[in-house]
């Protein structure tokens, strides 16, 4: 919003439909597929490409949940507007703003720890170098005006689907084996291992679909919010969901997955096998869509601190903006140094799997929290998206039993 006069300056409305699902698809296509492919692959094979489809329709049924309540309130820190809305408890509302604080922190260290195999084909550097460099050079970038990060970002993220169009038409040569192998893709009934195994996939491959939520997180930055952001919700999920399955399914079809578990370069082994190119060229994107996933994670943690701040949640400096850029630059200072330390300090499993508990934590309490509001019978502000009844209660539900899922696997 426009500071008043005489007041800090404000975030401003700057943001389309385009600039939306370009930043949707960019945190999400960078935070996932290809940084994890061959971890997914490790842990449960050929049937990699179902827990995907499950992580997807777990997310699907908690995107309308998401859609209705950024229609209503469409404000930076949006899942803790959400719970303060719902249940009136100021400790309850910080506690969920920390949380998604964190877990994009943990994702974006993700994506930066993830990058170093793919730089590291171009440049020979130590890991901890290429590290530092990547994390304070896109720490840069996300301190420019919303519009020009985000535009930047944007590019990158033609780019990085690009790379994934390249596999999915390389993969067509594979003709009737990807078609024929398909049966393969589901585990038997009485195989404990295998599901167990399918679990912690799914797990994984919740963490490649973070991203299209953080929508509502620049909803305060958005051109009418009430018609854009639903739309871009869905469309950011829905590319992201059909490129994720085809991509995974060819890469086992392509690669045995204990090969793809071992590559530090996943989808450049996929796409060099495929096509007899050298890694170069799918390392070259590879590095981008890393590199546009931790510059879009940056832009978001910073508004939920600016938000949390904004609502007298934490300490009011966070709430200073560029005068120039209007970006929230001690926010982002906060989230670039955070990113920074816990990259080098953790190892890339066990950031992921973090990650992922965080967001289906942070699934279950915004559909709870839609439930609450839903029940007092509140009247909707007009243009608000509506989302059924039985979609949050389904929602709760798949979130819940993929986090139980994960703690037995």
């Amino acid at each position: 919003m426009e500071g008043k006069a005489g007041s800090e300056p404000g975030l401003v409305r700057r943001l389309t439909l385009t600039h939306a699902v370009l930043y949707g698809v960019g945190v999400t296509i960078g935070a996932g597929i290809y940084v994890l492919v061959g971890v997914a692959a490790g842990r449960s094979g050929m049937y990699a490409p179902l827990g995907f489809l499950v992580a997807a329709i777990a997310m699907g049924l908690t995107a309308a949940s998401f859609a209705e309540l950024g229609t209503r309130m469409p404000v930076s820190a949006s899942e803790a507007a959400y719970v303060e809305a719902a249940f009136r408890h100021r400790w309850l509302t910080i506690a969920m703003g920390l949380l998604v604080v964190a877990t994009a922190t943990i994702s974006a260290a993700t994506i930066a720890a993830g990058s170093v195999g793919y730089i590291g084909v171009f440049v020979p550097l130590p890991p901890h170098w290429i590290i530092i460099g990547v994390v304070l050079s896109m720490g840069a970038v996300s301190c420019l005006a919303t519009t020009q990060s985000i535009m930047f970002a944007g590019v990158m993220t033609v780019i990085e689907v690009s790379g994934l169009a390249l596999i999915i038409a390389a993969g067509a040569g594979l003709g009737g084996e990807a078609v024929a192998r398909l049966p393969e893709m589901i585990p038997p009934a009485f195989d404990g291992a295998a599901w167990a195994a399918l679990g912690g996939t799914t797990l994984i491959a919740v963490f490649a679909f973070i991203g299209f939520e953080h929508l509502v997180n620049i909803a305060e930055e958005l051109r009418e919010p009430s018609r854009t952001l639903p739309r871009a919700l869905f469309i950011t999920l829905g590319v992201t969901a059909v490129l994720y399955i085809l991509v995974i399914w060819i890469s086992v079809v392509a690669v045995p997955p204990a090969e793809l578990a071992r590559s530090p370069a996943p989808l450049a082994l996929v796409f060099q096998r495929l096509t007899g190119l050298p890694l170069f060229y799918m390392s070259l994107i590879a590095v981008v869509a890393t590199l546009n996933g931790i510059v879009v994670h940056m832009i978001m943690i910073a508004r939920v601190l600016y938000g949390l701040a904004n609502q007298g949640n934490l300490p009011k400096h966070l709430t200073r903006v560029h005068p120039a850029t209007r970006t929230p630059i001690v926010a982002t200072s906060y989230a670039i140094v955070t990113i920074l330390i816990l990259t080098i300090a953790v190892p890339l499993d066990g950031l992921a799997e973090l990650a992922a508990q965080g967001t289906l934590v942070i699934f279950a309490a915004v559909n709870l929290a839609l439930i609450v509001i839903k029940a007092r019978n509140e009247r909707a502000p007009a243009g608000v998206f509506p989302c059924p009844r039985w979609m949050p209660y389904a929602g709760l539900i798949s979130s819940t039993l993929v986090l139980l899922v994960s703690w037995l696997s």
